[in-house]
Parts: structure tokens; C-alpha cells; sequence
């Protein structure tokens, strides 16, 4: 992983899922491919176990569902085919308009850094076929609980102010709790989470927009004196 020599001016950290790229779509398509697979009963079982992985891990995980999935059904005939659809699915076709030119907008002002929670296989695929690795130039972490791991952001990519975009509001505000003034963080209200019951629950953001092409018509100057205003 590339390390930045000195403090930048400013680090833009910018989430993947239901962020940059419609995940909501993705899990769709998983679940419809999965109904024509194995029908509908085993389809709910997948998710069944997907989201008690997702309790247990702390993040989504796939490629690990689908693990668990084939311990009790060792002899389903299309596991081979629905692991395919995983791996080779075409991430680049579900990233939210104007994804790519926030991150080239944002690039003028300080380096782009993906900052995402998953597993350490399915999940940078997801962002090397999105073309999202490429868009920021390799500087992509990954961690089981990213919010936990600011003092290693910091060590990688140390600058003076950070710009978090995410579109969970629980880790908005773990993140703004622990860096304060030094972050500014900007919630686009975009997938499920984003419109969860419990958003209300939490302080706003500094920032929220309605899709993250709307970042695009920001000035980021603009975005740093939100941030440390509050």
C-alpha cells in the first residue's frame, strides 16, 4: 500500500457500497439469478445465512454466504454457476451516475482514497471490475470495521483535514466522534441505508446531498469549513 510523504492539505475518503456503486441493484440481480438456480425456498436460505454472517462478521460477505450455503447443500447442482455470477458480475454497469467524475472532481483538490468495510476477496474485486481501483489511482483500504482504523488512515495518508463520503450515518457520526474538526462528513441519502428508520437517531452530518453526483457542483473548499465549523 502507497504511503503519502507529509501531510496532504486534504484526504477525500469515499465508501463503495450504496456510495459509488448501486449495491442494492447487485443484490437484486443475486437474488433473482439465485431464484432461477435454486428456487426460491433455497434462495431465501442464502440470505438467511448471509445476513447472520453479516451479525456475526460485522460486514457482508458473498462469497462467504455462499460457503455456508454448500455445507448444507453439498450436492446442488448450480453452486458453480451462482459463484460465477459473483465473481464475474459487471460491477462498472451499477455505479451511480456521476461516481467517476465526483472522483475526478474531488482528485483536483487532494487524493482519492476508497474506504470500505468487507471481505478481503469478493470485496476488491468489486472495486477492480468497477473501475473504481483504477479511478483512484490503487489507493483502496479495505477493513472489517473501518471506523475502527482511523489511526492507520492517518498513518497511510496523513493530511491536515479528511473528507469521509459515506452513506451510513452510524459511521459518519463514529467518525466525526472521534476526528471532530478535522473531518468533514457528507452523507448522500442514497440505498437502504441511507433511509433507514433509525437515520433520524443520529446527528446530521456536516454535509448531506441526494446522490453523489451532486458532489460534483461542490467547491470541496467549501466542504473543509463545513467540517470544521461543527
Amino acid at each position: 500500500m502507497p504511503q503519502l510523504k507529509g501531510n496532504k492539505p486534504v484526504v477525500f475518503l469515499i465508501d463503495v457500497d450504496n456510495t459509488l456503486l448501486d449495491n442494492d441493484r447487485v443484490a437484486d440481480d443475486l437474488k433473482r439469478h439465485l431464484t432461477r438456480q435454486v428456487g426460491t425456498e433455497r434462495q431465501e436460505r442464502y440470505w438467511t445465512i448471509f445476513e447472520d454472517l453479516r451479525k456475526e462478521l460485522g460486514y457482508a460477505d458473498y462469497l462467504g454466504a455462499l460457503q455456508r450455503y454448500r455445507v448444507e447443500h453439498q450436492h446442488e447442482p448450480h453452486l458453480q454457476e451462482v459463484s460465477s455470477f459473483l465473481i464475474d458480475y459487471p460491477f462498472a454497469n451499477r455505479l451511480y451516475p456521476g461516481s467517476l467524475d465526483t472522483i475526478e472532481h474531488l482528485a483536483k483538490f487532494g487524493p482519492t482514497v476508497i474506504l470500505s468495510d468487507g471481505d478481503v476477496v469478493f470485496q476488491p474485486r468489486k472495486v477492480e471490475r468497477s473501475g473504481l481501483f483504477e479511478a483512484v489511482q490503487g489507493r483502496v483500504l479495505i477493513y472489517i470495521h473501518k471506523e475502527q482504523e482511523l489511526s492507520e488512515v492517518e498513518r497511510l495518508y496523513p493530511a491536515d483535514h479528511y473528507v469521509l463520503v459515506d452513506d451510513k450515518i452510524r459511521i459518519l457520526t463514529a467518525v466525526k466522534k472521534i476526528w471532530g474538526a478535522h473531518v468533514t462528513t457528507v452523507f448522500p441519502r442514497q440505498g437502504h441505508y441511507a433511509h433507514a428508520s433509525d437515520v433520524a437517531s443520529y446527528p446530521p452530518a456536516d454535509v448531506t446531498i441526494e446522490r453523489i453526483g451532486d458532489l460534483v457542483n461542490h467547491d470541496p473548499r467549501t466542504l473543509f469549513e463545513r467540517g470544521r465549523a461543527m
